[in-house]
């Protein structure tokens, strides 16, 4: 008896979605510097609707319709119903579309690689490029496809791909400001631009400039406003299996801000491989409720690595 129940807990847990993980080292009432861990979930989806669910890139949140709208480096969209309490509760896909340009045919190939996505105040739904430079309005009524409905128009030194130190670090984070409208950022900072200075670009030309961390390669892969104005920036660090894989999670003064000065910032939390954190290839962020946020890591299609959804509050 107590095997046949070893083997349905075995299977109960095979057939599982979604999972519980730990990517923390022993903490106190979760608590690490300026951030508090509220919940921690493994998704596990092999594909939905027929698309297959890897390479997660960023998140975007309808708290009015509680869904997580999650997009693939592939043009792949996702959305999930979710509710955010002291938990994460009731995790369950909705459905999944491919990106489409306008007239409904398929970007091509060198042109699909969707990073960042957020919705602006009008409840759009909003997604950034690497490879090709673009920022779109899309359909996020998933059926079949999800369409862009319109093309955002670039400052002129964002149009060029020469001006990026590669294809690959194009417009990697993107977020919607109240005031300040559609912002965007290169996961590395422009040729022209010092390696350790990042830049944060407003559609409407206002920039904004800040230090990248000290670790090597500190790339900027997301970023969300905060309930004040400023913003929540998220850095990575990875330079190969033997080095540490460190994941900084900062808060970047932008409010009243000199156009030419390096805006303050504030590190929240430094999360670090060699320091007892689990980590993997975090690159998303969304802001879910006041203080609260959710990030999800890529698990680059490959079966070592894991699509994470870590919820954390900000404490100050």
């Amino acid at each position: 008896m107590k095997i046949i129940f070893f083997l349905l807990l075995v299977f109960s847990f095979l057939e599982a979605n979604v999972l519980s993980v730990n990517i923390t080292p022993t903490l106190k009432d979760n608590t690490f510097m300026g951030i508090k861990i509220l919940d921690q979930k493994h998704l596990t989806f092999k594909n939905i609707q027929g698309i297959k669910f890897s390479e997660i890139s960023d998140l975007a949140y309808d708290e009015q319709m509680k869904k997580l709208y999650l997009v693939g480096d592939e043009g792949k969209l996702f959305a999930f119903h979710i509710l955010f309490k002291e938990k994460m509760r009731e995790i369950e896909p909705l459905g999944s579309a491919k990106l489409k340009k306008k007239n409904g045919k398929k970007f091509k190939k060198w042109r699909r690689d969707s990073e960042g996505m957020t919705f602006d105040g009008e409840g759009h739904l909003l997604i950034s490029f690497e490879e090709k430079a673009k920022i779109g309005h899309f359909d996020s009524n998933l059926s079949q496809d999800s369409r862009m409905l319109y093309s955002y128009p670039l400052p002129p030194k964002l149009q060029d791909t020469d001006n990026y130190r590669s294809k690959n670090k194009i417009l990697e984070a993107l977020a919607w400001h109240p005031k300040y409208g559609i912002l965007t950022a290169a996961e590395w900072p422009l040729k022209k631009e010092n390696k350790k200075h990042q830049t944060i670009y407003a559609l409407s030309g206002k920039e904004w400039h800040f230090k990248a961390e000290k670790e090597a390669k500190s790339a900027l892969v997301a970023m969300e406003v905060m309930d004040d104005g400023n913003l929540l920036v998220m850095e990575r660090s990875f330079t190969g299996l033997l080095d540490p894989f460190v994941l900084t999670l900062k808060k970047v003064y932008i409010n009243n801000n000199n156009k030419k000065a390096m805006c303050q910032t504030k590190i929240l939390a430094k999360m670090n491989s060699h320091k007892g954190w689990n980590m993997d290839n975090f690159e998303g962020l969304a802001k879910v409720a006041k203080g609260r946020y959710v990030m999800v890591s890529d698990n680059n299609d490959n079966f070592f690595q894991k699509t994470l959804l870590i919820y954390f509050e900000v404490l100050d």
